[in-house]
């Protein structure tokens, strides 16, 4: 039976309010969550790099539009049922753009939408280092997320990178304010110690979601027991299909045998993922005649 989309930001929302922290699968497409879905993930993530990847063929730059974010969230909430946490990075523009964005991507089925307080795309003469946006700024932009939504159930992350690029007060002062502005969780970049972690869950009441470098120091148990309920650890499953692609294209360029290629899934595994059986059950039920 199908899964709304409310359902699966129920699940959401449940697994924030757990006991563990949890490892989402990095997605990019409809097949990509279906193994995901297959292998027994709870949770999918969608990183802007992913989708500019994906959609593009273009390195993380801000190159993607709203547009082509949500029709890729789309493609893969309809193929899937795995609740979906999506990167919208800055919400595309100022507060009235996020307003606009959480709209589409709730339309797009997706769970959880993050938002960030970087200033983004880069402006001129900005160099390579990141800017924050000024604080007042951030609030208003989560502010503007959670008017966008029109489902209570989608949850929407504020989300800084305010420990890497200024302070750990500075992050705290941030993750207070989203908080205060009501968001359902937050989502902080450059936490590495159990002590910068620590500091952050105690002046907050939200479920936290860490990323990369924490994980080195800390194991699921005490993630979880210090508010981290999410823990993200790249996006290298695209990077592994890439691997796979030019290896396989560049075998058939250099004459190998298709049917003897390695690394191939089996016809087993294909019929699965693209639901043959379900397809062939409603070819029988809607196109075959009747047989006497």
């Amino acid at each position: 039976m199908p899964v709304s989309f409310t359902v699966r930001r129920e699940r959401f929302r449940a697994h924030l309010a757990g006991d563990a922290c949890l490892v989402p699968a990095s997605v990019f497409d409809p097949l990509s969550a279906r193994i995901a879905e297959e292998i027994g993930f709870e949770l999918g993530m969608l990183g802007g790099s992913s989708a500019s990847l994906a959609v593009l063929g273009a390195p993380d730059l801000i190159l993607l539009t709203l547009t082509e974010l949500a029709e890729q969230c789309r493609r893969i909430s309809r193929a899937s049922a795995l609740p979906l946490m999506v990167d919208a990075d800055h919400g595309y523009g100022n507060a009235l753009n996020v307003e606009r964005t959480v709209t589409e991507l709730e339309a797009a089925g997706v769970s959880a939408v993050t938002i960030e307080d970087t200033a983004l795309p880069r402006g001129f003469g900005q160099g390579e280092a990141p800017h924050l946006l000024a604080l007042a700024e951030g609030v208003g932009k989560m502010q503007a997320a959670l008017a966008g939504r029109t489902d209570p159930a989608l949850v929407i992350v504020g989300r800084t990178s305010a420990a890497r690029v200024t302070s750990l007060d500075d992050a705290i002062a941030r993750a207070r304010a989203y908080e205060a502005a009501g968001v359902d969780a937050l989502f902080l970049l450059g936490i590495e110690t159990a002590g910068q972690l620590e500091a952050v869950a105690a002046a907050v009441n939200l479920p936290l979601v860490v990323e990369g470098p924490i994980w080195n120091a800390m194991d699921r148990s005490e993630l979880a027991a210090r508010g981290a309920k999410i823990c993200l650890r790249g996006h290298q499953t695209v990077r592994a299909a890439v691997q796979a692609v030019c290896e396989t294209m560049l075998a058939l360029r250099e004459g190998a045998d298709p049917a003897s290629l390695p690394g191939l899934a089996s016809a087993e595994l294909m019929d699965r993922l693209t639901r043959r059986a379900d397809f062939a059950r409603r070819i029988r039920d809607w196109l075959e005649p009747e047989r006497e």
